[in-house]
C-alpha cells in the first residue's frame, strides 16, 4: 500500500535518494581531507593548509545544499502521500455500510484518519531523510574507518556489537508499548467525543468527577507507556555515548603506544575518531528510528485494515427503472452484527403506493430497525423487500436513493447554509423547491424571518438551531427530492401538536402519490393512516386501521389506553 502511493512521486523520490548519496559522499569525504590537512600543518605547509581548508568549505556546503533539497524533497513526498492515504481512506469509508461504521467506530476512524496518517506521514518523512542515510553512512564510515587505521580494526568492529547490542536489548521492551499508544489514544478520543458531546447530561447530573476520573484512568495508562519507553531511552542513550568514547579512549591509547614507530597515524587518528562517531550516529539513529518505525507500521496496518474492508453492503450496477413506490416485504427477518437474537423475525406485509401506514409498537420493538431496511442501510439477514416487485439489492445506488428517503428522529445538520443541507435531498434544488419543502416541513415560518433566509449559516451540528427546527428542516430535506417512498422515524417528537398537525396535512396534500411510512411512539400521530403495523418483540402481531387494531388487537389497545388521556 505504501509502496505503491510513493510510486505516484517517484521523481521526487528519485531525486530524494540523489540528494541522500551526495550528502553521504560529503560526509565520508570530509575525514579524509581532514586527514590531509593535518599532515600538511605536520610539515608546516600552508599553501596545502589553504587549498585544502578550500575543500573542506566546498564539500561541506555540497553537502549543506544536498540536506536541504533532499528535505524538500522529503516533505513533498510525506505530505503528498499522507494526503492521498486521507483521501483514500475517507473515500473508502463513505462506501461503507452503516454496519461497518458501527464495526469500526466513528471515534475510531477519525482517530485512523489524523493520528494514524500522521505517524505515516512521520514515517516517510525520515525515511528519505535518514532510514536511507545511515545504511549507507554505516557501511562507509566502517570501511573508510578500517582503511584509515587498518591495525585498530577490531576497536570498530566491538563499537558495533555493543552498539547493536544495547539497540536490540532497549527496543525489545518497546514493542508492546508503541502497539498500546495508539489502542489508547482511541480510548481517550472515544471518551472525550462521549463527553462534550453530552455534556449536558453530564452537569446535569453533576458527573463531572466521575468523567474526568475516566478519562484519568485511560490517560495515567498512556502515561505509564509513555514513561516506560522514556525510562528506556534515558539508559539507552548514555549506553551508546559510554561505549563510543571508551572506543575513542582505546584508539587513542594504542595510537600513542606506537606513534614512534609510525608518526603517520597520527594524523590518521582525527579522521578514525571521526569515522568511529559516524558508525555510533548511524547505529544510535538507527536505534531511535525504530521506534518512529515500529509506531508507524502499526498505524500502516490499521488504515490498511480500513482500507481492505470490503463493504458490508454493494449496489449492482443495472440499469434505472421508474418505480410507483409500491413496497413488501417478504418473510424478513433481520440480526445486527454483533447481537446473537434477531431484532425482526419474520415479517411480511404490502403497501400500495401512495398509502400512507404507521408503524407503532413498544420500545425495542424493532420500528427503527424495519425502517432502515427500507433504504437499505442494512440488508434483512433473511427474506427479500422489493419495490414494484424489484429486490432492492437488484437496484442501483441512485436509483435507491432517488426513490427512497428517510427523515430520523434524531435530526442531523451539518455545518454551512440552509440552502447547502437542504441540497443534501437534491442536489440541483432550486429556491422554488426549498421553499415548498420548507412549507410542507413548516420550517418555512422560521427560515424566511432570518436576515440571510436560505444562505442562514449552520453551525457544525445545528447548535444554533431549536430541536423542533432541526426537524422541520430535516424533514425539508427529506421530502425536496420527491420520493416515491418517504419514512419518518419518529421525525416529529420534538414538534408541538400543532405543527405536527400541520405537517401531516401538508404530507397528504403535496405528497398524496408519494407512500409514507411513519415511525411513532404516539398514537395520535398515526390515527388517521391507511393502515397500521404493531410491532411487538420483532413480530408483526397486528395489520390494520386505527379502529379495527383498537378493536382486534390488545397490545394496540394498551398502547392507546396509555395514551389517550394525553395525546389521542
Amino acid at each position: 500500500m505504501l509502496i505503491k502511493a510513493i510510486k505516484q512521486y517517484k521523481f521526487w523520490a528519485l531525486g530524494s535518494l540523489a540528494m541522500v548519496l551526495v550528502v553521504v559522499i560529503t560526509t565520508l569525504w570530509q575525514p579524509q581531507i581532514l586527514t590531509q590537512v593535518l599532515e600538511a600543518v605536520s610539515q608546516n605547509d600552508q599553501a596545502k593548509i589553504a587549498t585544502y581548508g578550500v575543500q573542506l568549505l566546498v564539500i561541506a556546503g555540497i553537502g549543506l545544499l544536498a540536506g536541504v533539497v533532499n528535505t524538500i524533497f522529503a516533505a513533498k513526498i510525506a505530505q503528498g502521500v499522507s494526503a492521498d492515504l486521507r483521501e483514500q481512506t475517507f473515500r473508502k469509508i463513505q462506501s461503507f455500510s452503516y454496519a461497518n461504521i458501527e464495526q469500526f467506530n466513528a471515534g475510531h476512524l477519525v482517530v485512523r484518519m489524523t493520528n494514524d496518517i500522521n505517524q505515516i506521514m512521520n514515517f516517510i518523512m525520515i525515511l528519505f531523510q535518514l532510514l536511507l542515510r545511515i545504511p549507507l553512512l554505516f557501511i562507509g564510515a566502517f570501511i573508510l574507518a578500517i582503511m584509515t587505521l587498518p591495525k585498530l580494526w577490531w576497536i570498530i568492529v566491538l563499537l558495533v556489537i555493543s552498539v547493536f547490542l544495547i539497540t536490540v536489548i532497549s527496543m525489545i521492551p518497546m514493542g508492546k508499548h508503541f502497539s498500546a499508544f495508539q489502542t489508547l489514544t482511541d480510548k481517550i478520543n472515544g471518551i472525550a467525543k462521549e463527553n462534550l458531546r453530552g455534556t449536558r447530561v453530564v452537569k446535569s447530573f453533576v458527573q463531572e468527577k466521575n468523567q474526568a476520573a475516566k478519562f484519568a484512568a485511560s490517560s495515567d495508562e498512556l502515561l505509564g507507556h509513555n514513561l516506560t519507553v522514556s525510562y528506556i531511552f534515558s539508559v539507552m542513550i548514555p549506553a551508546f555515548t559510554f561505549a563510543g568514547y571508551l572506543a575513542i579512549f582505546v584508539a587513542i591509547w594504542f595510537v600513542s603506544t606506537y606513534v614512534q614507530k609510525a608518526p603517520e597515524d597520527l594524523a590518521s587518528i582525527a579522521s578514525f575518531m571521526t569515522y568511529m562517531m559516524q558508525i555510533m550516529f548511524a547505529i544510535i539513529m538507527g536505534g531511535m528510528m525504530s521506534m518512529m518505525v515500529s509506531r508507524a507500521f502499526i498505524s500502516l496496518k490499521r488504515i490498511g485494515k480500513v482500507i481492505q474492508t470490503e463493504p458490508a453492503m454493494t449496489f449492482k450496477d443495472t440499469p434505472t427503472v421508474d418505480l410507483a413506490g409500491n413496497l413488501s416485504f417478504e418473510h424478513v427477518s433481520f440480526t445486527y452484527p454483533t447481537d446473537e437474537k434477531p431484532t425482526l423475525k419474520d415479517i411480511s406485509f404490502e403497501v400500495k403506493a401512495g398509502e400512507m401506514v404507521g408503524v407503532v409498537g413498544a420500545t425495542g420493538a424493532g420500528k427503527s430497525t424495519l425502517a432502515q431496511l427500507v433504504p437499505r442501510l442494512f440488508d434483512p439477514t433473511e427474506g427479500v423487500i422489493k419495490i414494484d416487485g424489484h429486490d432492492l439489492r437488484d437496484l442501483n445506488r441512485e436509483n435507491l436513493r432517488e426513490t427512497v428517503s428517510i427523515v430520523l428522529q434524531r435530526a442531523i445538520l451539518f455545518s454551512g447554509t440552509i440552502a447547502q443541507n437542504l441540497k443534501q435531498g437534491k442536489a440541483d434544488a432550486t429556491i422554488k423547491d426549498m421553499k415548498r419543502a420548507s412549507a410542507i416541513s413548516q420550517a418555512r415560518e422560521f427560515i424566511e424571518k432570518m436576515a440571510e433566509v436560505y444562505d442562514s449559516t449552520v453551525e457544525e451540528r445545528g447548535t444554533n438551531f431549536s430541536g423542533g427546527q432541526k426537524q422541520r428542516m430535516s424533514i425539508a430535506r427529506g421530502v425536496i427530492g420527491d420520493p416515491k417512498i418517504l419514512i419518518l422515524d419518529d421525525s416529529t417528537s420534538a414538534l408541538d401538536a400543532k405543527s405536527e398537525k400541520l405537517v401531516q396535512q401538508a404530507l397528504a396534500g403535496e405528497l398524496a402519490n408519494t407512500t409514507k411510512i411513519i415511525i411513532a411512539q404516539k398514537i395520535s400521530s398515526v390515527v388517521h393512516a391507511d393502515k397500521i403495523l404493531v410491532l411487538d418483540a420483532g413480530q408483526l402481531i397486528g395489520v390494520g386501521t386505527h379502529r379495527e387494531l383498537l378493536a382486534s388487537n390488545a397490545v394496540y389497545r394498551e398502547i392507546y389506553d396509555t395514551q389517550k388521556g394525553r395525546d389521542v
